[in-house]
């Protein structure tokens, strides 16, 4: 059977949608069928993982997880399932810019809980975290709902194999939030490393603070990700289910 292939950064994302099975080249297989593979933070570990998925035979590509907010209207646990991806230099401008899947992308946020707030425009990818400053100059500049360190790379990979490509992303750390570099720093392989997280706190004490807001946050946006993912759910089916053909 023909399968979807999801793209998660982070082992935490990934457990949202639900138990998987080994299934060779560092991919796991979702109990409906979908293909999952933890990639690790970054767009080169995002593309690999995407085309390993290619490779397995997936029919269409999603990029799957958090995101952080660039828009100031959106609250953590927004759902964004954006219209397009854009890579993001720092600088200002913006390069590799791809569509999402329309027919999916609808029929998806048709489906989402009722109790989802989701949003739709830009979503830009980032080589690096942003801080609050730079959120709000990325903001300004590009009018994207949010950034996240993945997506544009999975749709790059999905547009050279001809395949559909949606984003799932919801907000964890909002535009008034600063993401401490502490957690970044110890975030690598999927995983969250903690003795690395302990010595980055230990030399930037400051970051405790933000570390207990992002803690919280973190706790709402997963709770969001895994109601999309429930099984059996309407946004599940729709989620796994890719997307109906596309109109010429």
């Amino acid at each position: 059977m023909k399968s979807i292939g999801i793209v998660s950064a982070l082992a935490a994302e990934a457990r949202t949608l639900g138990p998987a099975a080994p299934r060779g080249a560092g991919l796991r297989q979702l109990a409906d069928g979908a293909l999952l593979a933890v990639s690790g933070i970054g767009e080169n570990a995002a593309a690999a993982a995407a085309r390993r998925l290619v490779l397995a035979g997936t029919t269409a590509l999603a990029s799957f997880g958090m995101a952080g907010g660039l828009d100031p209207t959106l609250i953590c646990g927004a759902v964004v399932l954006p219209e397009e991806v854009a890579a993001w230099d720092g600088i200002g401008l913006e390069s590799a810019v791809s569509a999402t899947s329309r027919q999916w992308r609808q029929r998806l946020r048709a489906a989402l809980p009722a109790s989802c707030i989701a949003v739709g425009g830009k979503l830009l990818t980032s080589p690096r975290p942003l801080g609050r400053a730079v959120k709000a100059d990325a903001w300004r500049i590009s009018r994207a709902a949010a950034v996240d360190m993945e997506s544009a790379a999975v749709a790059r990979v999905a547009s050279q194999a001809g395949l559909p490509f949606i984003a799932v992303r919801v907000i964890v750390d909002t535009a008034s939030d600063e993401l401490p570099p502490a957690v970044i720093a110890a975030s690598g392989g999927g995983q969250l490393r903690i003795g690395g997280l302990l010595a980055g706190l230990l030399r930037a004490p400051g970051d405790v603070g933000a570390l207990v807001r992002l803690s919280a946050r973190y706790r709402i946006a997963s709770r969001v990700l895994s109601a999309v993912a429930r099984p059996e759910s309407a946004s599940r089916r729709a989620l796994v289910g890719g997307p109906a053909a596309e109109s010429s």
